[in-house]
């Protein structure tokens, strides 16, 4: 069941020489020339051999072909300009402030009501632990925030509880999980050829998930619904997010202008609007950065936590629990250290906690890799992403040993 051919530019076996590196926040990003052996985004249908969705009529080349948008991305410089005066005479006494109740507070709940009493014995543990304010040496810089991003991440385990996904398959009679995975696996393909930020990726992977949930849906609409899902997903959260065109060409013309827009009407009011899902990648940056993780370890958690997306078993897992267990795999994979009470602290996690979710993303490592899944472990497997998915996974009787003796 081929998915992509060598030629279309989505799996090509080097990038070419025109290919430059665009840095946003620790994160890497292709962005490809028309005139590389990739050129722009090729167009195909997903679903081609599963779906009753147009078919592909004889090639001929198109004159007009809808070019992918090169986002300009712009990234947040650590040496950004500072006001020293304005700080000094109004900012400093807020940020002490801050500190004083960043220390006092503690973090949120997310677990059941039956499990209240463990909650608190344990959230007593996790604040009685010494920790580094990771975000003090931040806290005069005004384009970070600093001051606001523990009750952030705050607020969005709170949200966590609100976005809990149960087993859905089940009830959808056309569909499958392999015809799930074979969607992300191109949702992934389509992030990387738009430029999309990785975000966008897992959000509208979050919003197929729960509008399948709720609605049925048939397998020749399946892609209409993963990509209708990436363009709410990118107006949510991209600053110049690619037009309804770019993503008709990329379904190769399977869809009319009005079915995609009839979608997007149909998912927002299914969702009843509340779109901001919490997802795994912003809590693996937070986190990364709470355990000063290098680049390479935080691109093995990302390479980890993205595979996750392909897997229906993975859908009812918590976002900052799954960010935490892919950290923690990731810094024992390479070696680097393991939970720290500053991790604990941020995270509201203890080790014990992570157990087994880690097993089974190490099983996942370990599991041979589906020929018609190739997008994550090929993006992956590049040289920019320091070959991340190269690294063999822990030993299982190694993991095991570590895990009885609670030396994580």
């Amino acid at each position: 069941m081929p998915l992509v051919s060598k030629s279309n530019g989505f799996q090509s076996e080097t990038f070419g020489k025109e290919t430059s590196i665009m840095e946003k926040d620790g994160d890497f990003h292709i962005k490809r020339s028309p005139t590389s052996p990739q050129g722009g985004p090729k167009k195909r249908s997903a679903f081609e051999d599963l779906t009753n969705a147009k078919k592909k009529q004889v090639s001929k080349k198109k004159s007009g072909k809808v070019a992918s948008k090169k986002t300009q991305k712009s990234s947040v410089g650590l040496e950004a300009a500072k006001n020293e005066e304005n700080l000094k005479s109004s900012g400093s006494k807020v940020s002490q402030e801050h500190l004083d109740d960043a220390k006092e507070k503690k973090p949120n709940s997310s677990e059941a009501p039956d499990e209240k009493a463990v909650e608190v014995d344990n959230s007593a543990k996790i604040q009685s632990l010494p920790y580094e304010d990771v975000d003090e040496e931040n806290l005069r810089d005004p384009f970070l925030n600093a001051i606001y991003a523990k009750d952030i991440f705050n607020y969005m385990k709170e949200r966590e509880e609100k976005f809990v996904l149960k087993g859905y398959m089940e009830k959808q009679p056309d569909l499958n999980i392999e015809m799930r995975a074979i969607l992300v696996d191109w949702m992934v393909e389509v992030q990387e050829n738009f430029e999309l930020n990785h975000e966008t990726l897992y959000l509208a992977v979050k919003l197929v998930d729960h509008y399948l949930a709720k609605a049925t849906c048939m397998r020749e609409t399946l892609q209409l619904l993963g990509s209708t899902a990436i363009l709410i997903a990118a107006k949510f959260d991209e600053r110049c997010p690619p037009c309804v065109d770019d993503f008709l060409y990329i379904c190769d013309d399977a869809y009319q202008r009005e079915e995609l827009l009839s979608m997007e009407v149909n998912i927002l009011q299914t969702l009843k609007f509340d779109i901001n899902v919490p997802v795994a990648y912003r809590f693996l940056r937070r986190y990364a950065k709470c355990a000063r993780a290098n680049l390479e370890t935080l691109t093995l958690a990302r390479y980890i936590c993205e595979l996750t997306l392909q897997e229906y078993e993975f859908i009812w897992e918590s976002a900052s629990k799954l960010a935490a267990s892919c950290l923690l795999l990731a810094l024992k994979m390479k070696d680097v250290g393991g939970w720290t009470p500053t991790l604990q602290y941020y995270t509201g996690y203890q080790v014990t906690d992570l157990h087994s979710l880690m097993r089974r993303l190490n099983l996942l490592l370990y599991s041979k890799p589906d020929e018609k899944l190739k997008a994550v472990r090929y993006k992956y497997a590049h040289k920019i992403f320091f070959e991340v998915a190269k690294i063999p996974p822990l030993n299982v009787l190694k993991l095991e040993e570590q895990l009885k003796l609670n030396t994580l």
